[in-house]
């Protein structure tokens, strides 16, 4: 079964860091291009990174998120740093393989004193 896992969610002080992670098993090739987005009740999904041949980020994120892979374990990392009330959120990657667009169920991230 194919299918892509989040983790490293958590709740922060703001100012500080999480890296999450996006982990594809079942038969998933190679997770080469994926995004991550994030989801906050009552507003529309946002795309905060990506990757494919290139690195691209929101303007919302962009110097403090960095997204990455590491390809022998298949997983899709997510660095953020100086984290901000406002990045609270779902946090869910997503990629495409075979022409189906696939989608973890998402890890919390709140930043809170």
């Amino acid at each position: 079964q194919v299918q892509l896992v989040e983790s490293g969610g958590g709740l922060v002080q703001p100012g500080g860091s999480l890296r999450l992670s996006c982990t594809a098993s079942g038969g998933f090739p190679r997770l080469y291009v994926a995004g991550w987005y994030r989801q906050v009740p009552g507003k529309q999904r946002e795309l905060v990174a990506s990757i494919d041949s290139n690195r691209h980020y929101a303007d919302s994120v962009k110097g403090r998120f960095t997204v990455f892979r590491d390809s022998a374990s298949n997983t899709v990392y997510l660095q953020m740093d100086s984290l901000k009330p406002e990045d609270t959120a779902i946090y869910h990657c997503s990629s495409v393989y075979q022409g189906v667009t696939y989608w973890g169920r998402g890890t919390q991230v709140t930043i809170s004193s």
